[in-house]
């Protein structure tokens, strides 16, 4: 998809940061969200029993996070570390990495760019998952959830600016390859590059729309686009 975009895209860029659930692992593969998002919603209900009814409409994990912020900072807390314990269960059950995923990885590395990977996941599990797939050398940084501050999360730039400050590249040097339309909205306000990964029908549709600079819809086409240039 759009070979001559992702070519663009890549060469103006001096590092690559990924997004974590999607273009490298699938979270939760082994430990179903939806099985999260209840757990975590009992939880939310037993601390904050106003909010019940909120909670379970859901089967997100990161809603029933968010929905946690009208408790206070203790409720927040409380939710946040067991969203973040799953996580850590989870990615031990996700499998191997996306198709693609390592090679992109390897060949961005390669070709000189800095490397990291920013996340709405845990840090905690990032770093767990690297770990067990021996990728932790191939990463120069992680920058997870903000402890406390799910306004800080994706959509807003705040992560993409920190990993950019962490490897010393101005962010507008910097491409963010993210499957979803938050991934996309959080580079344009950081005026970072985007890559959108279509990785389910439909996405290339909305990622294109809320302006992915590129957009593919396998992970190695990354790397291909490296090693050929």
């Amino acid at each position: 998809m759009h070979s001559d975009a992702l070519t663009s895209t890549l060469a103006g860029c001096d590092a690559v940061l990924f997004d974590f659930d999607g273009p490298i692992c699938h979270v939760f593969e082994g430990l179903p969200a939806p099985g999260v998002a209840r757990d975590l919603s009992a939880l939310l209900a037993t601390l904050v029993p106003e909010l019940t009814d909120a909670a379970h409409a859901t089967d997100d994990p990161m809603v029933v996070h968010q929905l946690a912020r009208k408790g206070g900072q203790n409720v927040l807390a409380a939710v946040e570390a067991a969203l973040t314990d799953a996580e850590v269960r989870a990615v031990g059950t996700a499998g191997a990495p996306t198709d693609g995923a390592v090679e992109a990885i390897a060949a961005a590395r390669d070709s000189g760019r800095r490397v990291a990977v920013v996340s709405n996941n845990s840090a905690d599990c990032v770093h767990a998952y690297l770990s067990a797939q021996g990728l932790s050398g191939a990463v120069e940084a992680v920058v997870g959830r903000p402890a406390l501050r799910p306004d800080l999360m994706k959509p807003s730039p705040h992560p993409l600016l920190e990993a950019a400050a962490i490897l010393g590249v101005p962010p507008e040097r910097s491409a963010l390859v993210g499957d979803s339309v938050t991934d996309i909205e959080a580079a344009q306000a950081a005026g970072a590059g985007s890559i959108g990964f279509a990785n389910k029908p439909g996405k290339e549709e909305a990622l294109t729309a809320a302006g992915a600079s590129a957009v593919v819809d396998d992970m190695a086409a990354i790397a291909r686009c490296f090693t050929a240039s």
